[in-house]
């Protein structure tokens, strides 16, 4: 498959993926999701590959849910539209992110709003430049129940993840450092070279020993419930897209959308 929105590359035996819209400040779109997913397969299914490295080119790893796309392409959908639409390219795609039989390092610098959060934070390991920052302000934004995959209690701990969703407001690498979100923070110049380096260091490892270890660990947070958190989040979150709350904070306009969301996270 030949892509568009994002681009792939082989270091030996790691790749690595970017998002490729920095024009567009890497919102997900359609087509970027599914061309994502592709290659996501692609490198799972791949023995030469042993590490998976997930970026984005220009100036912020992803802003999220391509907001001008949805109000063009997606704007009256039905209740059955909108679900299946956001099960496959959000709740499936993400689930099938944090299942690719290998490790995968999010190679994190800017904004990394919203969607993007979520699919950052389905990766293995995160790590973020200096100037990184992360956010989720749809409650307020759009008073949706926060984005489609509710993975914030299990990386950022009940009471962090609580602020977060309640206030809108961003945190810094260094803060989501602390919190034990991210693995490493190292400066903006070096993002590239340091992300590689740790991939390279993983994938010295039997890729058999990495994928059981990665399955055991997987398994031991869902033992605790993680997925069926995840899942039943999601029913949850297509519920507040019906209420009058969401009618009447939803945005009029995609420009209103992105202001409310700058505002939410400045």
């Amino acid at each position: 498959m030949s892509y568009v929105d994002i681009e792939v590359e082989d270091i030996g035996a790691v790749r690595r993926i970017w998002h490729n819209r920095p024009a567009m400040r890497n919102a997900e779109s359609q087509n970027l999701l599914d061309e994502l997913d592709d290659a996501l397969v692609q490198a799972g299914d791949d023995h030469a590959v042993r590490v998976v490295i997930l970026g984005g080119r220009g100036e912020h790893f992803s802003a999220g849910h391509d907001l001008k796309e949805s109000r063009e392409k997606r704007n009256n959908l039905t209740v059955e539209e909108r679900y299946r639409y956001e099960q496959k390219r959000y709740l499936d795609y993400c689930l099938r992110l944090r299942d690719v039989p290998k490790p995968v390092i999010a190679q994190v610098q800017g904004a990394c709003i919203g969607g993007a959060f979520m699919v950052a934070n389905m990766c293995d390991l995160i790590v973020a430049s200096d100037d990184a920052y992360f956010a989720d302000p749809v409650v307020h934004s759009v008073g949706a129940s926060a984005v489609e995959v509710l993975i914030h209690p299990w990386v950022l701990g009940e009471r962090k993840a609580k602020e977060f969703l309640y206030t809108g407001e961003k945190i810094g690498a260094e803060e989501a450092l602390r919190w034990g979100m991210v693995n490493r923070v190292v400066p903006r110049a070096e993002l590239e070279a340091a992300t590689l380096t740790l991939a390279e260091r993983i994938a010295q490892a039997p890729l058999f020993a990495l994928t059981i270890t990665k399955r055991s660990i997987n398994r031991s947070v869902d033992i605790m419930g993680q997925r069926n958190a995840i899942l039943a989040h999601f029913d949850t979150h297509e519920l507040s897209h019906f209420t009058e709350a969401f009618k009447s904070t939803r945005p009029a306009s995609r420009e209103e959308a992105v202001a409310k969301g700058r505002t939410a996270v400045a």
